[in-house]
């Protein structure tokens, strides 16, 4: 007690100081093979048919198939082991660090507590921080054609794999040593919205080698939020939500004489006190364009009897595209209007000062991602005895460009100054300026990021001694990779020239070296168990060890117990660690300013400037699992688990609640930036508020997973099979700062906003002869509505309840005819009901919309067809 005492002060010193499957099954019957093979989770080779003692969800080249998944982003959005901090291009806009990109969050601890392998190997992380300074590995680089399985360890496995394996492991492994020739062919659209890809896969055998060549184009449509009605508006009052329209309106509001006023002609249904608001909803993109082409050659060929030369070079370029309303400018910009403007209608007033003011007429902010990854993987590979051995380096490299041109409205608050004062450009009256001003106001920019992996590894594992139980094995490696990353926004950024988006400027480099070893051992009364441990020296931060515990007990050909233990960590992040000034922006209510002057009262998306934190900890973790599988009767498998995570020092941003209730009742603050009050008044508009990174958080989550496997039940003539994934998020308690900055408060998230505590996925597939058929049906749990609910910044879903959101039950059909020698045609519908998102009022910050974002898609029914032909 007193140990978490002193703890938890600490952190509070600091901050102050700082400012700143069940088992392993496949969604698919799986092949009863008797290879040696190494699943996730384990370094250590073993009889396919093997029961591990931790929780391994599978799906297959022919469950991918069956799923009608045409990218790794949707099949993860719809695992129920995945939770919040899953992202996609979905929502893509103006102030997304990491336009273009997705990623998978198990358990909803982040998209950074989840490790993303490709054939058990790290790869670059994306070259865009989400959120600021959320690196996570980008799994739009890997296209679903090229992947023969995805195997997701639901479980801590730091000791295996070393940092970021907290939540669990997602490893992609890729087709290889194929044979023959496939090309495949999808199309499919919803309202408003279309996608197609086009894949192909070729391979030769030799006597002792084998090369394999992927590719794979994929692209999409835009779905803009006119398409769907009531999501294409930020006032969302008349559903019963909020009204958040933006006060930098078109027409805007000035400063005259000492006091805020709308514009004359600002029409009245958009007056809000003395402010003129806009409504940017219908610019927002739902599913932004996009296209990605991919390809990827494997290979392999027998040197001696005993060793194997391999390799994998992979290169993936994707475009996207990301759009936000146009630029919004305040007091901060600095911009005034002198007296003698020709259009001004405030005339015999003196200057006027730009309080609030949107350039519409310059059009929609629009940015064009391009993406690159190469990736290579050279090695060796063969036995010695009855020893394996694997030996390989690699190099891998994420390339990321943002670009902005004149035509994509990029305007440049020195200029737009400058054709002001000469009378060209006309503020006033939301009136469209010439063509050739807004040329004269706009400008060009350039964010470009960039990621490196080099690695270089060598593992062993194999048979120590016999015991009268079995045969001990051991696995044993080193590994030495060394990681870059840096984020460059344009100058003209870091200059202060750009408003109203929001900008990441980082850059650092480690070293890491590792080893690790592992042992199987089995032990009297039909139980195995398995030790692990790995020791990892990080160039930055120190060293750190963990350890690894699992237990396996087999009944009898029906039970099984299992059970695991293990601690973990989180590396910081290099964009944490090298982060330079960064921008992000929070919808919030002044309302300390709101108390001087009523033009401060409305709610409106202020910035919020980090800096890095080079004194960064790495964050600890202990994870625990205990389950059991049944399999009473043939062909029918059921396990369930409990499942907890406990995480301290979370690497987290410094409360806002506390900040602004700390620092922005003082005008001259260091760390809440006002502007100059007005006369008579005590406190200036709000402009930022300075904030960082500290080692401040901590939290437990836990719940149950229950998985269920019927297969080759006979109906109808065909064969039926069942499957059920079921994830109950009991608690995610997370421990915090308080408003006041002195005190630490629990809150616990499970059936709050973005947390829902069941989902659930099921489905059921009938197949006979030529012809099948797939059902399924996803879930996601109701949740609570506004985690502010009163919008002032300060979380506060612990002391006040809000409406529900509601659960979003969808159905996926799919029908495939393999009558056609050599061919395959499916035709299915994802939603084939039409169910619309549920409405919720939303935080106030990323979700205005009236959905939420991150749950729920509004693409609507989407129908497809597939031609998949081999020769």
């Amino acid at each position: 007690m007193d140990k978490q005492f002193f703890h938890r002060n600490a952190l509070t010193v600091a901050i102050l100081s700082a400012v700143a499957g069940a088992s392993h099954h496949s969604f698919a019957q799986q092949d009863p093979a008797m290879e040696e093979v190494a699943v996730v989770g384990s370094r250590i080779s073993r009889n396919a048919e093997f029961e591990t003692a931790t929780p391994i969800q599978v799906m297959d080249r022919e469950a991918i198939e069956k799923s009608g998944y045409t990218n790794l982003q949707q099949m993860f959005e719809k695992n129920p082991a995945a939770g919040n901090g899953t992202f996609s291009t979905r929502g893509n806009n103006q102030d997304s660090t990491a336009n273009g990109a997705a990623a998978v969050s198990l358990r909803g601890m982040g998209a950074d507590a989840t490790l993303v392998l490709v054939n058990g190997r790290r790869v670059a992380i994306s070259a865009f921080a989400e959120s600021i300074t959320t690196n996570f590995v980008d799994i739009n680089t890997i296209p679903l054609a090229a992947i023969e399985r995805v195997e997701v360890l639901k479980d801590g496995a730091s000791a295996i794999y070393g940092s970021d394996a907290v939540a669990g492991v997602v490893n992609l492994v890729l087709r290889e040593d194929f044979e023959g020739a496939e090309v495949s062919v999808d199309y499919g659209g919803a309202d408003g919205y279309d996608e197609q890809s086009t894949s192909a896969i070729w391979g030769v055998n030799g006597d002792d080698s084998n090369f394999t060549v992927i590719f794979d184009h994929r692209t999409n449509s835009t779905l803009s939020s006119t398409e769907r009605p009531g999501l294409d508006t930020a006032n969302q009052s008349p559903r019963g939500g909020m009204d958040f329209r933006s006060s930098r309106g078109y027409p805007g509001s000035f400063t005259v004489d000492g006091e805020i006023q709308p514009d004359p002609d600002c029409p009245p249904a958009q007056v809000a006190d003395t402010v003129c608001v806009y409504d940017y909803g219908p610019w927002t993109l739902l599913t932004p364009e996009s296209e990605r082409t991919g390809v990827m050659m494997l290979g392999n060929t027998q040197l001696t009897d005993s060793v194997e030369f391999f390799t994998e070079v992979a290169f993936q370029h994707n475009t996207s595209v990301a759009q936000g309303a146009p630029t919004p400018l305040d007091g901060d910009a600095g911009l005034t209007v002198p007296e003698g403007h020709p259009q001004n209608p405030f005339a015999g007033n003196g200057d006027l000062e730009i309080y609030r003011y949107r350039t519409v007429d310059a059009g929609a902010r629009q940015w064009d991602i391009e993406t690159d990854n190469l990736r290579g993987v050279f090695g060796l590979r063969g036995h010695i005895s009855d020893w394996n051995w694997e030996a390989s380096v690699q190099r891998s490299r994420s390339e990321s460009t943002q670009t902005g041109d004149r035509s994509q409205g990029w305007v440049r608050t020195d200029l737009l100054q400058r054709e002001i004062d000469a009378g060209r450009y006309n503020p006033f009256g939301g009136v469209q300026n010439p063509q050739s001003v807004i040329d004269a106001i706009t400008t060009s920019l350039v964010r470009q990021g960039k990621s490196q992996l080099t690695s270089a590894n060598f593992t062993v594992d194999g048979n120590l001694f016999d015991t009268r139980y079995g045969g001990v094995a051991m696995a044993a490696g080193i590994e030495h990779r060394e990681e870059e990353a840096s984020d460059i926004p344009d100058d003209q950024f870091q200059r202060g020239l750009i408003f109203g988006t929001e900008s990441v400027s980082a850059q650092a480099s480690r070293d890491i070296s590792s080893a690790f070893v592992e042992f199987a051992v089995p032990l009297p009364a039909n139980l195995d168990l398995t030790l692990a441990g790995r020791y990892d020296d990080y160039s930055d931060f120190g060293s750190t060890a963990n350890p690894m515990l699992n237990l396996l007990w087999t009944a009898n050909d029906m039970l099984s117990l299992r059970a695991s233990w293990g601690t973990g960590f989180r590396a910081p992040s290099l964009a944490q660690i090298g982060l330079g000034p960064s921008e992000e922006s929070i919808f919030f209510e002044d309302t300390y300013g709101c108390d001087v002057n009523p033009s401060y009262c409305a709610s409106t998306d202020y910035n919020i400037v980090f800096s890095g934190n080079p004194d960064l900890e790495p964050e600890e973790s202990e994870s625990f699992n205990i389950g059991a599988v049944l399999e009473p009767v043939d062909a029918l498998r059921l396990s369930l688990d409990y499942w907890s995570i406990t995480q301290d020092g979370k690497i987290d941003e410094v409360p806002f609640g506390y900040l602004y209730r700390l620092n922005c009742n003082d005008q001259d603050s260091d760390v809440c930036n006002r502007a100059d009050p007005l006369p008579g008044e005590s406190l200036g508009a709000l402009q930022s508020v300075d904030s960082g990174f500290v080692n401040i958080g901590e939290q437990t989550v836990s719940g149950v997973d229950l998985s269920l496997v019927y297969s080759g039940l006979p109906l109808a003539g065909g064969d039926l099979g069942l499957r059920l994934d079921y994830s109950h998020l009991a608690e995610f308690e997370r421990v915090e700062l308080d408003s006041s900055g002195e005190n630490f408060l629990t809150r616990d998230l499970a059936g709050e906003y973005e947390y829902p505590q069941h989902r659930w996925a099921a489905s059921a597939d009938w197949a006979r002869e030529n012809f099948a058929l797939t059902l399924g049906l996803n879930y996601i749990g109701e949740f609570e509505d506004t985690p502010d609910i009163d919008f002032d910044g300060t979380l506060d879903y612990d002391s006040n309840k809000s409406r529900t959101v509601d659960n979003f039950l969808t159905l996926n059909l799919q029908a495939r005819y393999t009558g056609f020698e050599n061919l395959m045609l499916s035709l299915g519908a994802d939603n084939a009901l039409d169910e619309e998102p549920p409405f919720a009022i939303g935080d106030g910050n990323s979700d205005l919309y009236g959905y939420v974002s991150s749950q729920h898609d509004p693409r609507g029914r989407f129908v497809y067809g597939r031609m998949v032909y081999s020769f």
